[in-house]
């Protein structure tokens, strides 16, 4: 699998580190009444087949953070953007 960095090009699969779940939002209260929410945020994630939303650092290359759109059963990614740009 190749990542096309903005930066850098197509780069191979071992310069990336997989990073998690793009599309998990953090919780924005620290209230006691939070709590549920902040148990889902921290240990429940969905299998999702098909298109997801990632998040991959390019540690081996420019260090940028990536929001990947990958299709999860063929591996195809479909979009690479900046993640900053994405949130």
């Amino acid at each position: 699998m190749r990542i096309n960095c903005p930066y850098c090009g197509a780069r191979g699969l071992e310069e990336f580190t997989y990073r998690g779940d793009a599309t998990v939002k953090r919780p924005e209260s620290i209230e006691e009444s939070a709590r549920d929410a902040w148990v889902d945020y921290v240990y429940l994630r969905d299998n999702p087949a098909g298109l997801h939303k990632e998040l991959w650092h390019h540690g081996a290359g420019c260090h940028s953070w990536l929001e990947v759109t990958r299709n999860t059963v063929t591996h195809e990614i479909t979009a690479v953007e900046l993640a900053a740009k994405g949130r």
